[in-house]
């Protein structure tokens, strides 16, 4: 089976049931993906199977820090998924700032963010899709997050922290697209 195909399997089988609104968002952000393969070429089936995943570690059976890139990555890894495909899924949407709030840098080390078009596009998938799987912009999606979780909150200090940083990330996707489109 080709890495599409098996990254869709995998997000079903952990997230489906347990989780639908998670699978939801997750389908959305792929449905994304498949919109900017012109911003990553031949990496496109590599970010598709990244943003299926990308939520991975939230799987109830599959948390073992609380941290869903970290828990993730690491059920993915003991899978032999693609080390790139681990990594991103370790790195998205500049998990490094959370990983420090949580205490949890040095665990999320081993994983390397290679901080290229790939992960650029990803972040901005998941930046840009709602946790119901529909299209939306950065900044509602920025907004939806905070009220969710609340003022004060680990996560609402961590998108605070990581807001320029996402932002960029689309920015350079939206160029290498408008570079492409001529």
């Amino acid at each position: 089976m080709s890495l599409v195909p098996w990254a869709y399997e995998i997000s079903r089988q952990n997230l489906s049931g347990t989780l639908p609104r998670r699978w939801a968002h997750v389908q959305g952000v792929a449905l994304k993906a498949r919109t900017l393969t012109a911003a990553v070429g031949d990496d496109a089936p590599l970010l598709e199977a990244a943003a299926i995943l990308h939520d991975v570690g939230y799987a109830p059976h599959l948390a073992k820090t609380g941290f869903h890139p970290l828990d993730g990555a690491v059920y993915l890894q003991g899978l032999a998924a693609p080390d790139r495909l681990v990594h991103l899924v370790a790195h998205h949407s500049c998990a490094v700032r959370e990983a420090r709030l949580r205490g949890l840098e040095r665990e999320l080390a081993p994983f390397h963010d290679e901080e290229g078009p790939v992960r650029d596009a990803l972040w901005m998938c998941d930046l840009t899709t709602t946790p119901d799987g529909e299209p939306t912009d950065f900044a509602s999606r920025v907004a939806e997050i905070k009220e969710r979780y609340g003022p004060g909150d680990l996560v609402t200090v961590f998108i605070d922290s990581a807001q320029q940083d996402l932002s960029d990330a689309i920015d350079r996707t939206n160029s290498r697209l408008q570079e492409i489109a001529g």
